[in-house]
């Protein structure tokens, strides 16, 4: 019996692995990540510290940054470092672990980036 949410087919196959969910073509030949486009943005990068859905722990969020999948890790991997503080990239979105609002806009604003400070 299939499982309703899932969309069915292929997940894994021992002569190619894991296999993409949305086009089914194996990770290493997807064509989804092909034809994924940069992200559309204002030129502006608004850097805020949320805390919502974290239990009251706080974290700085940085959005609007017009870059791909892997230049937006390599850059949240460079502000995790010089924060000194965990994190993670989600949906165009860097998390840093903690209030470092101040550290992330002067290293932004040095590397030329036109900056925001969001919220309050």
């Amino acid at each position: 019996m299939k499982n309703s949410r899932s969309g069915g087919g292929l997940v894994y196959s021992t002569e190619h692995g894991k296999m993409c969910p949305a086009c089914r073509h194996p990770l290493a030949e997807c064509v989804c990540k092909r034809n994924a486009a940069t992200p559309v943005s204002d030129g502006i990068v608004r850097v805020s510290r949320e805390t919502k859905g974290r239990k009251g722990k706080g974290v700085t969020l940085v959005k609007g940054l017009a870059l791909d999948e892997p230049a937006l890790a390599q850059l949240g991997k460079q502000l995790k470092a010089l924060c000194g503080s965990g994190g993670t990239v989600k949906d165009g979105v860097i998390e840093i672990q903690g209030d470092h609002c101040e550290r992330v806009i002067e290293y932004l604003k040095k590397h030329e980036w036109v900056v925001k400070r969001a919220g309050g």
